[in-house]
């Protein structure tokens, strides 16, 4: 018997209400600078990588829902682009984005690079803060990366500009801390229902999340101004008669020609390497043995085109 949302809420329901609990819930944004590990963090709480991950900034594109749901409550994450000073349309986007989300929210969690230190960024994003009147926590990660005696005055710098209601240190890539962290979010959430069924991760279709494995792969294999100017469509997902493979055909589209020939690579080299490590996430995503199917075009400085924008998946408000 598959359940719907309606009977997942009864049966959590019913469970808290013999254990003497109330079921609590809301909506947890997480912002901060780029590459501070939002998608990170958010991946390990999931259990599952549903937001691509790497050491390039603006990695995020798009407000990415993660659901995390056990006997406590339910936590939709919002995973928004980092806070930046935009240098095209679509950066103007992805600020607005982030922003925006402020006003969707229960809490915010502001994550810090505790390796990186507080820097003009952070102060930048704590000043947008102060004019929201949503709870907001400190979350100071990579505490793997620093030694502890160095923790305490480094949160004593963002204590003396801003008045967080937590502070929580963690490391999102060790998963140090994280259920903690866990807690007190549930702490600070109203009573609620269930949003999503119990066993769902993610709001965002497998098409999307597939062109965003794509994508992570290209950040992984290029460098300089290649990675900022990739967008991924994924044109086709289709099963074979035998349902034993599955076939995806995907687009990689990039602004010059000199980007399209680094993405191809000699021989074709580099577009064949990132086809093999974006096929083994996708296989493990879909669960089946797929065959991925990749293509190169250029379309002229695509991320100042609203038209393209919106082409490219990156629109105003992608509820």
């Amino acid at each position: 018997m598959i359940l719907g949302k309606e009977g997942c809420q009864a049966i959590f329901e019913r469970s808290n209400q013999i254990l003497g609990r109330k079921f609590r819930s809301g909506f947890v944004a997480l912002i901060g600078r780029p590459n501070v590990g939002k998608s990170t963090l958010m991946n390990h709480v999931i259990g599952q990588k549903i937001a691509i991950m790497s050491d390039k900034p603006q990695t995020t594109r798009n407000k990415i829902r993660g659901v995390y749901t056990d006997e406590t409550g339910q936590i939709v994450f919002l995973d928004t682009p980092g806070i930046h000073k935009p240098q095209s349309k679509l950066g103007e986007l992805l600020v607005r984005t982030s922003r925006n989300a402020l006003e969707e929210v229960d809490l915010i969690l502001f994550l810090v690079d505790a390796a990186a230190g507080a820097g003009p960024g952070d102060q930048f994003i704590m000043e947008n803060l102060k004019e929201v009147k949503t709870p907001v926590f400190l979350v100071v990660n990579k505490i793997d990366q620093v030694h502890p005696d160095d923790l305490l005055p480094l949160i004593d710098q963002y204590r003396n500009r801003f008045s967080f209601a937590e502070v929580v240190p963690i490391s999102a890539l060790q998963g140090n801390n994280t259920n903690a962290l866990l807690q007190q979010i549930f702490f600070y959430l109203p009573e609620g229902p269930m949003y999503y069924p119990a066993d769902q991760v993610t709001d965002h279709p497998e098409r999307f999340i597939v062109g965003e494995l794509i994508r992570e792969k290209v950040l992984e294999l290029t460098r300089e101004e290649v990675p900022h100017s990739v967008a991924v469509v994924v044109e086709e997902v289709k099963a074979r008669p035998d349902n034993r493979i599955v076939d995806v055909m995907a687009t990689i589209y990039t602004e010059r020609p000199s980007q399209k020939g680094i993405l191809i690579g000699k021989k074709g080299a580099l577009l064949k390497e990132v086809g093999s490590r974006a096929r083994k996430d996708i296989e493990r995503l879909l669960g089946v043995k797929i065959f991925l199917d990749l293509w190169v075009k250029v379309k002229k400085d695509w991320r100042n085109e609203e038209l393209m924008l919106r082409r490219f998946g990156y629109t105003e408000d992608d509820d």
